[in-house]
C-alpha cells in the first residue's frame, strides 16, 4: 500500500507495482469522503489510512460499479454503518448486478467485472452537478454507462475514476495501452469515453487523480494530447 497526499486529497494505492488500484480520502471539516472502495482486501488499509488522518469516514462515493472499485463496500459499510453511500442513478443498477442496457443507450454489452453479491444499498443516487461536501459530481459515461468523476472545487483536483488512466502512460478510457490494457478491455463505449474525456479536459484540473496509476499535476496539455490520440485511434477502428 502506498499513500500520496496533495492538498486535501490522499491517494491510497493497493498493489502499486503490480496492478495499482486506487481509492481516495478527501478531507472535509466534518470528516472524510472515501472515493471508491477498492477490492475486498482494501478494507483494512482504508480504515488504517483514515485513522492516521484522524477523522471518521462519513461518506463513501463510488465512481462506478466495477468490482475493483466496490470490492470492500460491504465490509466498510459494516464497519461504518453511519457512512452514507453515493453512486450514480445509472450505475446503481450495476451495483445490484443488473447489466441490462436501458432504452436509448448504445447497445454495446457492458464490460468488466460487475459484482453479483453486493448487499449495500446506496443512500444517495447522484446526477451530474450534485455536490458532496467540496466535491462536484460530473457525469462521465463511457467506461460504464453511469460513470462519474468528482472535482474538488477547493483545489482543482479531479478524481476521474476510470475515465482516465495514468498507469503505463496517460490514456483515455477505451484506448488500449499495451502496458496496462485492463481498463480499455473493461470499457463499455469508446465514443462516450472520448466525449467524457474531452469534457473533463476542458475543466483544466490542477491535478488528475485516477483509478489506476499515479496522480498527475498540471495535466491539461497532456490530456489534450491524449484526447487527440484517442480521436485518431477510434476513428481508424471505425473505418
Amino acid at each position: 500500500m502506498l499513500k500520496t497526499t496533495i492538498e486535501h486529497v490522499t491517494q491510497i494505492s493497493f498493489l502499486p507495482r503490480l496492478f495499482p488500484v486506487n481509492v481516495y480520502l478527501v478531507e472535509e471539516n466534518d470528516g472524510l469522503t472515501l472515493i471508491d472502495a477498492g477490492m475486498s482486501f482494501s478494507q483494512k488499509g482504508i480504515l488504517q489510512a483514515a485513522s492516521a488522518i484522524g477523522k471518521p469516514i462519513t461518506r463513501i462515493v463510488l465512481t462506478h460499479a466495477h468490482g475493483d472499485h466496490v470490492g470492500a463496500l460491504d465490509g466498510l459499510k459494516k464497519e461504518l454503518p453511519d457512512a452514507s453511500v453515493y453512486i450514480s442513478q445509472r450505475d446503481a443498477l450495476l451495483l445490484k448486478g443488473n447489466t441490462e442496457l436501458l432504452p436509448g443507450e448504445q447497445q454495446t454489452p457492458i464490460r468488466g467485472g460487475i459484482p453479483k453479491n453486493i448487499t449495500t444499498v446506496p443512500d444517495v443516487l447522484l446526477s451530474g452537478g450534485d455536490s458532496i461536501g467540496s466535491l462536484k459530481a460530473i457525469a462521465s459515461p463511457g467506461h460504464t454507462p453511469g460513470h462519474m468523476a468528482f472535482l474538488d472545487e477547493r483545489s482543482g483536483i479531479l478524481i476521474a475514476g476510470d475515465a482516465w488512466l495514468t498507469r503505463g502512460g496517460l490514456a483515455v478510457s477505451g484506448m488500449l495501452n499495451p502496458l496496462f490494457p485492463f481498463p480499455a478491455l473493461a470499457t463499455w463505449s469508446k465514443e462516450h469515453s472520448l466525449q467524457s474525456a474531452t469534457s473533463l479536459t476542458a475543466l483544466k484540473p490542477a491535478v488528475l487523480a485516477v483509478g489506476h496509476g499515479k496522480m498527475l499535476t498540471n495535466p491539461t496539455a497532456s490530456m489534450q494530447q491524449a484526447v487527440t490520440q484517442a480521436e485518431s485511434a477510434f476513428r481508424r477502428n471505425t473505418k
